[in-house]
Order: structure tokens, then C-alpha cells, then sequence
């Protein structure tokens, strides 16, 4: 009995953590421990993907300067496209707008690219987001190399790509161009009748050139 005893007066006077009491301390600080890591990592990303754009970055770099094993990064997000999507709090996965990019006949792929890259920014919930991003580009390398990642190393990049082309670099390059600058005119200065022009009508009017820039002839 008095052995019980000292064993309940023990329990007792660690009762946070009950029979399972060596578990006990990772159990209490386990709610902000994945949030506080969470954040972290995604600090380390903006650091990395603005360093060295989307291409240069890499999860193994990520976790190096957030201080934390490879492994946690694909845990919180699954892969470079997540992290990327996550740190620069897109409302797509860039691996996700890729496939219905592709999707479809190759020689409407600019039409399709217009309209699959407006249609980001149309969504209300995101275009404050990017705008704060194209106008801090202007003025901050940083920013610029985000913007960068995203439109042309993490969208354009892999649909060049995949048509195995001469020049894929120079031609997700050259799309970038048209479409950053469309943005800016259409979003960021409101330039009319830019503005308010329907995204079918831009997609059918800019489209062909993004077509020519992926998939003609860039020089006579």
C-alpha cells in the first residue's frame, strides 16, 4: 500500500504529464511549436527565393538557413512549388497552374497563358498581394527576383520547357516580359481602356504573341 502510495504522491506531483510523464513536455509545447517552425521556414524561404529566384533557390537551402531538417519543409509543404506558393502567399500552386496550361491544343498555349495569368490577378483576394510585389520590384532586386520566380522561372520556365524548343530560357524570357508589363499597365497604373477590357479579349489580342515567343520562330 505504501508503495502505491509513493507512486501516487509521484503521479500527483507531476500530474501535467500523468503516467506518460518523460512525454510530457513535447505534449504541452506541441500547439505553437509547428505554427513557430511554420513561420520560420517561411521567413527562411522569402530570404532565398529573393536571393536567388525560384531556380536558385532549393528546399536543401531552406532549411539550412531556417535551421531545420529537410524533411520538416516537404512536412509543412510538400515541395519547392508549395513553399514557394506559401512564402509568397499566392492563392495557386505554380504546380498547379502548369498541367492546365499545357492542357489542351499547343496552338492556342498563349491564349491560354493570358488567360490563365490574369485570371490570378482578377481574384480580389490575391491582387493587393501582387501589386505590393510589382511595385516593389521597380525599386528593390529582391522583390524583383520574387516576381521573376514566379512568372518566369516557376510558370513560364516549365511550359517552355516542355515543349522542348531551342531557346526555352530565352522564350519563357521574352513571355515574361509581355505579360509583367500587361500587369502593370492593366493593374498597377489602371491604364484605360487597358483596364477594362475583357480578359477574353486581351487573352485573343496578346495571345498570339506569347504563342510566337513559346512556340515560332524568334528570329527571320
Amino acid at each position: 500500500m505504501r508503495g502505491r502510495r509513493g507512486d501516487s504522491v509521484g503521479t500527483s506531483s507531476g500530474r501535467a504529464g500523468g503516467v506518460g510523464h518523460p512525454r510530457a513536455p513535447s505534449r504541452t509545447g506541441r500547439r505553437p511549436g509547428p505554427t513557430r517552425t511554420r513561420e520560420t521556414i517561411l521567413r527562411a524561404a522569402r530570404t532565398e527565393f529573393a536571393r536567388g529566384g525560384f531556380d536558385g533557390a532549393s528546399i536543401r537551402g531552406v532549411a539550412r538557413r531556417a535551421g531545420v531538417d529537410p524533411a520538416l519543409v516537404h512536412h509543412f509543404f510538400g515541395n519547392k512549388e508549395g513553399v514557394f506558393a506559401a512564402a509568397m502567399q499566392l492563392p495557386v500552386n505554380p504546380a498547379d497552374i502548369v498541367p492546365r496550361v499545357l492542357a489542351g491544343d499547343v496552338g492556342e498555349l498563349g491564349e491560354r497563358v493570358v488567360r490563365t495569368f490574369l485570371g490570378v490577378w482578377e481574384q480580389r483576394s490575391s491582387r493587393s498581394g501582387f501589386l505590393a510585389l510589382l511595385r516593389s520590384a521597380l525599386t528593390h532586386e529582391e522583390a524583383a527576383a520574387m516576381l521573376r520566380g514566379f512568372v518566369r522561372d516557376a510558370i513560364l520556365g516549365p511550359v517552355a520547357r516542355s515543349l522542348e524548343l531551342p531557346d526555352a530560357d530565352l522564350r519563357a524570357t521574352l513571355a515574361a516580359s509581355q505579360l509583367v508589363g500587361l500587369a502593370f499597365l492593366r493593374y498597377g497604373t489602371r491604364l484605360e481602356p487597358l483596364a477594362s477590357t475583357d480578359v477574353d479579349e486581351l487573352a485573343a489580342a496578346v495571345g498570339p504573341t506569347i504563342q510566337r515567343y513559346l512556340t515560332g520562330a524568334l528570329a527571320t
